[in-house]
């Protein structure tokens, strides 16, 4: 007993007070790292789930973008002399097809930005095509005061629901995208678009 109590004492006098504290920090220790394994083994669970869904939904975005493109090459509108043209002509060129309206204030204030543009890029094997909303009427009127010599289409007010399948959801106007010579919508914009916007756009495919 003097001996059971003896080894009590020596351990409790030296050894108890530094174990305890030993045995409880470890614990915490062990305790705070294994919450936050498990706070990243979630965080990386939730990471992968969104990146799963934003990876399937932007497959299925771009299943409908080329869906559109496809759409777009296979139009087939009057110009403004009636005769009816077919967008597919132009298959195999970098495609800047602007959607415009002569009611269409910022549209008309673009116009000789996109005709400058037009003969700048003519030789580098690009191809503006205006697709109005509107009547041939007021296209043919308009076109007697701000020459254009790309070709412009008439779509009438159906035009909107290409422009929508291309990514104009509001339906507003002016609406531009660009698409590249493999047939891929490369770039869009909703509102007047800048020289220097359309510049950058064609910048990496010519």
């Amino acid at each position: 007993m003097g001996g059971c109590f003896s080894f009590i004492v020596l351990f409790g006098r030296f050894h108890p007070p530094f174990t305890v504290f030993t045995v409880f920090t470890v614990f915490t220790v062990f305790t705070i790292m294994a919450k936050r394994i498990v706070i990243l083994l979630l965080l990386a669970l939730v990471g992968l789930g969104a990146g799963f869904w934003f990876g399937h939904r932007s497959q299925q975005s771009s299943g409908a973008t080329d869906a559109a493109v496809a759409q777009l090459l296979a139009t087939r509108l009057p110009d403004l002399r009636g005769n009816e043209q077919a967008v597919s002509q132009w298959r195999g060129k970098t495609l800047v097809v602007n959607f415009w309206a002569p009611w269409c204030g910022p549209c008309v204030e673009e116009m000789p930005d996109l005709q400058a543009l037009s003969t700048e890029y003519g030789s580098k094997n690009v191809q503006f095509v205006g697709i109005g909303i509107d009547s041939a009427q007021n296209m043919i009127a308009f076109e007697q005061k701000v020459k254009v010599d790309y070709p412009l289409l008439v779509a009438g007010y159906a035009g909107t629901d290409l422009a929508r399948a291309l990514g104009n959801k509001a339906g507003a106007l002016p609406f531009t995208v660009v698409v590249d010579a493999q047939g891929r919508l490369h770039y869009e914009k909703l509102g007047r678009i800048t020289p220097d916007e359309v510049r950058t756009a064609l910048r990496p495919l010519i």
